[in-house]
């Protein structure tokens, strides 16, 4: 017997993805290149993963050796994948974390739009919560205060043309409003 499978790591989540309604790719991060070597296997594998969980009314499946936890919203589907042997109940506090980060970041309107519109600060979220595969945060309220930047903090010549607008904007209203 190969004990070297059993010995403990902190690399626990092999990926995690986002899939809308119809089983597109929102937004996907695999951390184990020996299991998803290239980008046409990882579809592959979302559209079957897709196809098995869609459905369902249960939140873990077993697919090609993967263990797989799941939660729906409305148009969006996330998932967090870890080995066979990894612990079901770390994997799920990951799917817990990743979906109310993103909850909380977008104000509980999680929808495939407002994901799409907010897709750098979903995905900073995301890695706060897992970096390589390793997880380093499991509580939602500290992953939205370290992916949260107030516009007020970041220097204009980093700023969007959208955040500068908007802070002239509210610079504008309270001068009027004086």
């Amino acid at each position: 017997m190969d004990f070297s499978l059993l010995e403990p790591t902190l690399y626990t989540v092999k990926g995690m993805a986002i899939l809308d309604n119809d089983g597109n790719r929102i937004l996907a991060k695999y951390y184990d290149d020996n299991i998803f070597p290239t980008n046409k296997e990882q579809k592959a594998f979302e559209k079957n993963l897709f196809n098995r969980t869609h459905k369902a009314n249960a939140e873990i499946i077993m697919l090609d050796g993967i263990t797989c936890l799941y939660r729906s919203n409305v148009d969006l589907f996330f998932y967090v994948m870890g080995s066979s042997h990894e612990n079901e109940m770390l994997l799920m506090s990951v799917l817990q974390c990743m979906y109310d980060s993103i909850s909380q970041i977008l104000r509980k309107n999680v929808e495939k739009r407002v994901v799409l519109d907010n897709l750098d600060v979903v995905m900073l979220a995301l890695d706060e919560i897992c970096d390589n595969g390793i997880i380093l945060e499991a509580d939602s309220g500290a992953v939205v205060k370290r992916v949260a930047l107030r516009t007020d903090d970041i220097p204009i010549g980093e700023q969007t043309v959208a955040q500068v607008f908007q802070s002239a904007k509210e610079q504008l209203k309270w001068s009027l409003l004086k």
